[in-house]
């Protein structure tokens, strides 16, 4: 995990033009978009030392994605909350990095003091909501909202709310 850099933004760009990445995410951004999304998270991160950090392969330094903990989405009900979220190219998805991403994100999290992260998906997206659960989040009873930046008609708009409190320590 790390900071978001200008070559980061061409394979953020290619891995937002792939249908299956972005189906349960809207529409394909251009690249303008995408760039203004690396910088956003890099003075997000400059701000508040958070941010849906940009994700590399050990290996080659090759970007698979971004994940990280940023404040919830304003008019949502984790406005101004701690959200953990994820996004990576198929080529990464099975190999267990989201999880290995997140757990550490939850980790950092923890050690900052922090009581409680949330997570929101459509219903639809299972690997999404099936690594909350993997991550030992819980499905918010009476949490589940139509997310107010999408059209009423818009398939995607209804969405499901994860919660996890910070381990107790012994």
């Amino acid at each position: 995990m790390r900071r978001w850099r200008d070559a980061d933004v061409a394979p953020f760009h290619a891995m937002g033009q792939d249908a299956e990445v972005m189906r349960y995410l809207g529409p394909p951004m251009d690249i303008a978009a995408c760039a203004a999304i690396a910088e956003r998270m890099n003075a997000m991160a400059d701000a508040t030392g958070d941010c849906f950090w940009a994700i590399e392969r050990r290996a080659d330094g090759a970007f698979l994605g971004f994940c990280g903990i940023k404040p919830g989405p304003s008019d949502t009900p984790i406005a101004g909350l701690p959200e953990i979220g994820w996004r990576f190219s198929r080529p990464s998805w099975g190999q267990g990095l989201a999880r290995e991403a997140a757990a550490a994100c939850l980790e950092r999290a923890w050690r900052r003091g922090t009581d409680r992260v949330h997570a929101i998906t459509v219903p639809a997206n299972e690997r999404s909501w099936g690594l909350m659960i993997r991550l030992g989040m819980t499905r918010v009873d009476g949490g589940d909202f139509d997310h107010p930046a999408l059209d009423p008609a818009d398939p995607l708009r209804r969405h499901v709310h994860y919660l996890i409190e910070r381990p107790q320590n012994d």
